[in-house]
């Protein structure tokens, strides 16, 4: 699995605006990785808002704007699962491409929980349900919260 090595964050978030940014595409999926990033944000203590969109193309747009309406960081969370077609390479490169400059452009961080997927199977792996192996929505709001308080303290 993808998730070996990684590391173990544990950060006061408290003080912190976070609003988490979620696609609507693969219910049950998004609905894990939604969950494992609250609980983590709630654990930390951050103010956390949630705002859906219908998928994964429309998250960059939606975590600027959030980051620019005052919030500290945005952790974004979608599905996208390989079909037929070349649409999973468009999206997924627009998405992902469009989170970096939203970080760089607001100097802010994106907790980047967008799963590229070549089949369910792989989603449910990662979406922190019961039976999954990973928990890449906890993953997300673990970099984003971490991420924002290193820069909170860079800038004072």
């Amino acid at each position: 699995m993808s998730g070996e090595g990684s590391p173990t964050l544990s950060v006061d978030g408290r003080g912190l605006s976070i609003t988490i940014v979620a696609g609507r595409w693969h219910e049950v999926i998004t609905e894990g990785l939604l969950a494992g990033a609250r609980r983590v944000l709630d654990a930390a203590g951050a103010e956390v808002a949630i705002v859906r969109v219908p998928g994964s193309f429309e998250l960059p747009v939606v975590a600027k704007a959030a980051l620019e309406s005052g919030a500290d960081a945005v952790v974004a969370l979608g599905v996208i699962i390989r079909g037929g077609t070349p649409h999973f390479e468009y999206v997924s490169a627009a998405a992902t491409d469009g989170l970096t400059r939203v970080a760089l452009d607001t100097g802010k961080p994106v907790g980047f929980g967008l799963l590229t997927l070549d089949d369910e199977q792989q989603g449910l792996d990662r979406a922190g349900l019961e039976g999954s192996r990973e928990d890449k929505g906890a993953e997300a709001a673990e970099a984003a919260i971490a991420t924002a308080v290193t820069l909170r303290a860079l800038r004072r």
